[in-house]
């Protein structure tokens, strides 16, 4: 039967214990992970978030009441103990911090019973994810779980004391905003009080950020809840965390200058990783030149090497073909080692392109003797198949992958391709961080689905200077004064300097298809600040979950947030999103078109 813990103070949590503190009593509460009943002397293992301590339970120690509780200890009850400090009397466990000690219980209280739970409590949980998020709460109890929690907890706060040695206030933004168009949809809350009306959950804070800058908070930061109705993956969720940060009188070097510290302040304290400054930077386009990817993964080499000169005139139409599209394109990358892969295998490979928007994949494989194999011989000459090789740096044992397609879908077939050969091969070690800043990124992207240009970050990005003058000749050449912070081919953030004069603002609103009266619309209330004087301003959003993610080696976002949704953006917990009730939707002034089958 469970009791109160009334009259009983805990002195310390499990992995707190130290040797200092042998013979002294202590008090401890947690967990029961498992129980050994060995006849006249039981063992159990309590455990908290700390970690885990070994307790005993003796006749002569413990009063023969608490003996008969102890015996009928289950997995995950709740217990508190109180007893003396002593060394172990059997074999050290070197895999725990207290693994040299031990409490001779002489006094049990069971605070709780608990049924035997779904799945074991255990680290490195072979449960299936989704019955783990159903029980979310017994998941959390897991230790490789609350390390992350507690990982997490550590980089938001030393975040917040870092910055405010920096001269960063720390300010709120609303969570009800306007809806404005920043890129994905947007989350919709409906008003009661005006009816069909809508506030939008905010997808950052990017507009308030600006307006404090204009407020003359000259350093903001806020560790913000952001939200976006979009498709997800491994490292997206609904609803996301950002380091969001603004800064006054700066450019570039500065934003980045500060950051650069912020990140080797925390992967030293968190991880004792020395973060070597400053960080590499790299244009976006010698990024896609070289990685086919604007969030280059720099662990490995296999870059993507150009070889259109040398086979622009070749007799293999599908390398003419694509070079004779609007920029076409023939290039490929170096699988090192891989020159003996299976016929099957490279016929797998040629699949994952086709996935990213190949039509196929040309190879040349050489053999540990130098013979060579390849799928395009027979249209090319000897002189052409040597320059291919010379040009990729092949050797014996390589073997050469070529896409050839518009310069776009080359780009994203061998950066993905690069990525997944890497993986094979087993290049993508986890304790191994490679930082990169990307810079210069195009100002706008041309869509084909909208048939005109669009932002690439969003409508406040400051262009180039002296790109300025291409806005309307040519405005895809216009480069951006924007930056992203790059992790092991993660993009853990990104920003920008940002427009503060009303006419560049209002051109860019022009280039990207809003007439006068839609921007006015749109962002009436952020134009119309602008009228009373805007300091030069930048900014950068860090995603929380994502660089928690990759500091504490995990393969998924969900592993760091406490109550992630899973991939259909659903809490199995909880069983949100549900259904609401017909007096809901009226207050709300809401009907419903959804048929019943659905």
């Amino acid at each position: 039967m469970a009791e109160s813990m009334q009259g009983l103070k805990r002195t310390c949590r499990c992995a707190e214990v130290t040797e200092a503190q042998i013979g002294s009593n202590v008090t401890l509460m947690g967990w029961v992970q498992k129980s050994r009943n060995k006849g006249g002397i039981i063992f159990v293992d309590l455990r908290d978030r700390t970690g885990i301590m070994q307790l005993i339970f003796e006749n002569g120690d413990i009063d023969e009441e608490g003996f008969n509780k102890a015996a009928k200890l289950r997995s995950e009850y709740v217990i508190a103990v109180t007893g003396v400090v002593e060394k172990r009397s059997g074999a050290v466990n070197e895999n725990i911090s207290t693994g040299t000690m031990e409490i001779r219980v002489n006094y049990l209280r069971v605070l709780s019973e608990s049924e035997v739970p779904p799945f074991p409590i255990e680290e490195n949980s072979k449960t299936k994810e989704d019955l783990r998020l159903k029980y979310r709460y017994l998941d959390l109890r897991r230790p490789d779980i609350q390390k992350n929690m507690m990982m997490r907890s550590k980089v938001a706060t030393l975040t917040r004391e870092f910055m405010a040695k920096e001269g960063f206030l720390e300010i709120e933004t609303p969570m009800l905003g306007k809806s404005t168009p920043e890129g994905a949809r947007d989350y919709l809350v409906p008003s009661r009080v005006h009816p069909g009306s809508f506030y939008a959950l905010p997808q950052s804070p990017q507009l308030f950020k600006q307006l404090l800058m204009v407020s003359g908070y000259d350093r903001y930061i806020q560790i913000a809840r952001c939200f976006r109705d979009e498709d997800l993956r491994a490292d997206r969720q609904p609803e996301f965390t950002q380091i969001d940060m603004e800064l006054s009188f700066v450019d570039v070097d500065d934003v980045i200058d500060v950051n650069e510290r912020l990140l080797a302040h925390l992967f030293k304290e968190v991880l004792d990783v020395d973060v070597k400054l400053p960080i590499q930077r790299m244009t976006w386009q010698e990024a896609m030149d070289r990685f086919g990817s604007d969030k280059p993964d720099l662990r490995f080499g296999m870059e993507l090497k150009d070889v259109s000169d040398i086979v622009k005139d070749c007799g293999f139409a599908v390398f003419t073909g694509a070079l004779a599209l609007r920029d076409g394109t023939v290039r490929g990358i170096n699988a090192s080692g891989c020159g003996s892969m299976p016929r099957k295998k490279i016929d797998k490979l040629v699949e994952f392109a086709k996935g990213y928007g190949a039509k196929g994949l040309a190879y040349i494989a050489i053999a540990e003797d130098g013979t060579r194999k390849s799928s395009f011989a027979k249209f090319m000459t000897d002189e052409e198949m040597d320059a291919l090789v010379r040009a990729l740096d092949g050797k014996a044992g390589d073997l050469l992958l070529f896409a050839a397609d518009r310069k776009k879908i080359v780009w994203n077939v061998l950066g993905a391709l690069r990525l997944q050969i890497a993986e094979e091969l087993g290049l993508l070690k986890k304790d191994e961080f490679c930082f990169l800043w990307v810079t210069e990124f195009p100002l706008l992207e041309w869509s084909d689905e909208e048939e005109r240009y669009t932002a690439m970050h969003h409508p406040f990005t400051m262009p180039m200077d002296e790109d300025w003058q291409y806005i309307d000749s040519d405005p895809g050449r216009v480069r951006a004064k924007a930056y992203d912070i790059v992790l092991n081919g993660c993009e853990i953030g990104g920003g920008s300097v940002r427009i503060h004069q009303n006419d560049i603002q209002e051109k860019m609103f022009e280039v990207l298809g809003f007439t006068k009266e839609q921007a006015w619309e749109q962002f009436s209330f952020l134009l119309e600040a602008f009228k009373y004087g805007v300091p030069p301003h930048a900014g950068l959003a860090y995603g929380l979950d994502r660089l928690v993610m990759l500091m504490a080696g995990c393969d998924s976002i969900r592993d760091v947030i406490a109550f992630p949704k899973n991939k259909d953006a659903v809490c199995l917990m909880t069983q949100a999103p549900g259904e609401v009730s017909e007096k809901q939707l009226e207050e709300l002034h809401i009907k419903t078109d959804v048929d019943e089958e659905n």
